[in-house]
This record gives C-alpha cells, sequence and structure tokens, in this order.
C-alpha cells in the first residue's frame, strides 16, 4: 500500500523539495524530525492515512499550525491539517464550525459584525482545533470559562480510520477527553462550538518606563482584588531588543468603554504614561492589544500557577531586570476559570498565571532558561506545581497540567480508544 496513492492531499519524506519547511514547528527552537509529512486535502485524506497508520504501526501526530510543538517526534507521520479551512458561523444559533485549519483570527473577524466572539487567546495565529483540545485560557475566561467548555461537537477520524461525530451524548467519554486532555485520542476535523455576545469589547495596552513597574504592579493588585468577571488585567514586564525595559498593563472588558475606565483610573494616576492604545475595539482585533508575532520564530517558554501575588511574589518579580527575557507576564485567572468546568482542564483555583518568554542566543537559550529558574525558584512557596496544558513546555509532560484523577482517566481513555499507540499528541497523557 502507496499511502501516496490514497490521498489527495500532499506527501512530502526527507529529501523532498519543500519537506524541512513542512516539518518545522512554530517554535523554530524545537527540533522536530518526523518519517514523513502528509498535508491532508481533506477529512477523507486524514481517514486514509490514519488507516495506513493502524495497518503498518506507525504513529501519527497532528499539528494544524505546529504551535505547541514538544519535539520527541522520532519516526511519526506528521499531519497537518492547515488545508482543512471551512468556516461556517451561525450568527441567530451562536454557533461556530471551524475546520482543523481554521485560526482564530478568521472566526473573530467572521464573528465581530454581529457583536459575538468566540473564547480566543492573545495570538490571532493559533488555530481553534489545538487551542481548544488543550482546554484554551481566553481573554474571556473569567467571563464564560475555558473555550474547551463551549464545544458542542467534534468531527473526528478515531484510531480505527472511521469518521464520527462526538457530542456529550454520542460519546461521553471521548467528548470529554477532547475538551482539553490533548491530542491524543482522535485527530479532530472540525469544532463545532458556542459564540457569546460581545456587543462592545473595551481593550488596548498602557506603557510606563520599566522604573514604574513597582507601583504598576501595586494599583494592579489593587484592581485585580476587586474586578468584576467581564473585566481581565494582564501585568508585564517587558525587554526587547535595542529597546529600555517597560512594563505594561493589558486589558480587555467586555462592556462599556465608561464603566472600563472607572474601574481602571487608579493605573491612570501613576503618571509617565508611554502610549495608552486603550479604545472601543471591534472584536476581530483583540490580537492587536498584545501583538504578538503572527510568523513562526524562535523561543523559550515557562508557565506557573501562582497563588498570590503577596509582597514575597512581588519582590521576586521584580528584583532585577529581566534581561535575557523578552516579557514576564502575571495574567489574572478567577472567575468562571475558577468554577468546575466538566472538562479536564478542571478549575484554576489559582488566582494568577505567570508566563515567562526569551529568545534562545548562540548558548542555545541557557542563559534564557537560567534566568526563568533565578525568578521562579524564590516562587516556589507560592506556585503549586500545576500548570496550564496549552503552557506547557518541551520538556514538561502531560501530568503537570492534570488531577491525579483526571490523568487517571485520560490514561484510560487512550489505551481503550487507542490501544495501537496510533495517535501522538504533542505532550502525550501516557507520557
Amino acid at each position: 500500500m502507496n499511502i501516496k496513492d490514497e490521498l489527495r492531499g500532499r506527501v512530502l519524506v526527507a529529501g523532498d523539495e519543500g519537506f524541512d519547511l513542512a516539518r518545522r514547528p512554530w517554535n523554530l527552537a524545537v527540533e522536530q524530525p518526523v518519517r514523513a509529512v502528509v498535508e491532508a486535502a481533506d477529512a477523507d485524506d486524514v481517514a486514509a492515512l490514519v488507516r495506513y497508520a493502524r495497518l503498518t504501526g506507525l504513529t501519527v501526530a497532528t499539528q494544524p499550525s505546529g504551535h505547541g510543538a514538544s519535539g520527541n517526534t522520532g519516526e511519526v507521520i506528521l499531519l497537518r491539517t492547515g488545508r482543512l479551512d471551512e468556516l461556517d458561523v451561525r450568527p441567530d444559533e451562536r454557533i461556530a464550525r471551524a475546520g482543523a485549519g481554521v485560526s482564530w483570527g478568521r472566526v473573530l473577524s467572521a464573528a465581530s459584525p454581529y457583536g459575538l466572539t468566540g473564547l480566543a487567546g492573545s495570538s490571532p495565529a493559533v488555530t481553534v482545533t489545538g487551542y481548544t483540545l488543550g482546554g484554551g485560557l481566553s481573554w474571556f475566561g473569567r467571563k464564560h470559562g475555558f473555550a474547551a467548555q463551549s464545544v458542542r461537537a467534534f468531527e473526528v477520524v478515531n484510531a480505527d480510520g472511521d469518521r464520527a461525530r462526538v457530542t456529550a451524548e454520542s460519546d461521553p467519554d471521548l467528548f470529554w477527553a477532547l475538551r482539553g486532555g490533548g491530542g491524543d485520542f482522535a485527530v479532530v476535523t472540525a469544532t463545532e462550538f458556542a459564540l457569546h455576545p460581545a456587543p462592545t469589547l473595551y481593550g488596548g495596552r498602557l506603557l510606563w518606563p520599566a522604573a514604574k513597574a513597582p507601583a504598576v504592579l501595586d494599583v494592579y493588585r489593587q484592581i485585580t482584588g476587586t474586578a468584576p468577571e467581564e473585566l481581565t488585567v494582564w501585568y508585564e514586564l517587558l525587554h526587547f531588543p535595542g529597546a529600555a525595559p517597560m512594563v505594561a498593563v493589558d486589558v480587555t472588558f467586555l462592556g462599556d468603554a465608561a464603566d472600563a475606565e472607572t474601574l481602571l483610573r487608579p493605573l491612570e494616576k501613576i503618571g509617565g504614561t508611554l502610549s495608552d492604545s486603550r479604545a472601543v475595539l471591534p472584536v476581530d482585533r483583540l490580537g492587536s492589544i498584545t501583538a504578538e508575532p503572527t510568523d513562526p520564530g524562535p523561543g523559550c517558554s515557562r508557565a506557573e500557577l501562582l497563588t498570590g501575588l503577596s509582597d514575597e511574589v512581588a519582590a521576586a518579580l521584580l528584583e532585577r531586570p529581566i534581561e535575557p527575557l523578552l516579557s514576564v507576564q502575571v495574567r489574572h485567572l478567577g472567575g468562571a476559570l475558577a468554577r468546575p468546568s466538566g472538562t479536564p482542564a478542571g478549575h484554576l483555583e489559582e488566582p494568577f498565571a505567570l508566563y515567562l518568554f526569551g529568545i534562545p542566543g548562540a548558548d542555545g537559550g541557557a542563559a534564557v532558561r537560567d534566568r526563568m529558574r533565578q525568578i521562579t525558584g524564590p516562587l516556589i512557596p507560592h506556585t503549586t506545581g500545576r500548570k496550564p496544558f496549552t503552557f506547557l513546555a518541551p520538556g514538561e509532560r502531560a501530568a503537570a497540567a492534570f488531577t491525579p484523577q483526571t490523568l487517571d482517566r485520560l490514561r484510560a481513555i487512550k489505551r481503550a480508544r487507542d490501544p495501537r499507540g496510533t495517535f501522538r499528541g504533542n505532550f502525550p497523557v501516557l507520557g
């Protein structure tokens, strides 16, 4: 059986023109050796590939866009689902159906004219499917919970190579596992999910010189202590190459600008603002707030969940400049994220997430990782060891994202539904 004869999409192996580009992950610091790359033309291609892998004893790793790649791919077949790009927004039903290759940017552009939004994160380049399989920590999670909670159905190819529509009624175990348990259980070819009202969105970034970082953090703690669920505020220490260090506050508010400005007025009393981009925004400009890169590049990251922002935590974050890191970000959680979700993501009792990011240099990232340890080491008494699934970094394990009971259930479903190990997620639950 020649797999190239079975597919309408492209199959590439080592030596083929375009192979190295096709196997490249989003994070260019991750090495991703693979046996072959399959760019599926449609869901039938996906089914044919899975049947081939099952017959030959091979493993399929699916990456729509390459986000979240962890390496350790060895001899897998890398499945790209970027061409599964159909998108259907039904505003009257507040439902969207997105193929596995559809990015959040496209969904927001299609939903925004109707005053609706999906539960997108900070980057418009991330795919709906990949993000949602990891739970999905959204700008609007404090109001609406994890993105996975909004899923109504998945269209999948299972380990037998059969296509199926999976809902809470048709297959409750698989439906539960896919809503935040990762890509280990089936290939998702499309996701159907609820949209949420966003008739008015207020958002933007305030920026100050780094000398204002302690004052900004004090006000940040004050605002997040009483913030309504419609308000999400992130604190960020920044140091871009060639620029002076800065501190930022990024914000979204699902409501009127006047109400948001009242809640955020303490920030205006700090003074010395370098810029303030806050404004009423169409939802499809959500990605402009943090303006994350929309092209692949190298990076090192680390995440922790913080039990609070005590004086000790503040001191550890502000002890000295963050270089060679580019950013040290604190995200306010709580709200709906702290309530039971009925998904593998569970709930986040921790009120803040810490996310550190840097670009590896000639030393392969040693200096960046060392600085991350210098920051997170003193924070150990104020962290829980758990990490959001979509914040896992290469070298970490899926077990860090789940409670022991959730991990046991995910592993049982994996063994029952994929006994031959046909599928491999970026962070395997059996790893």
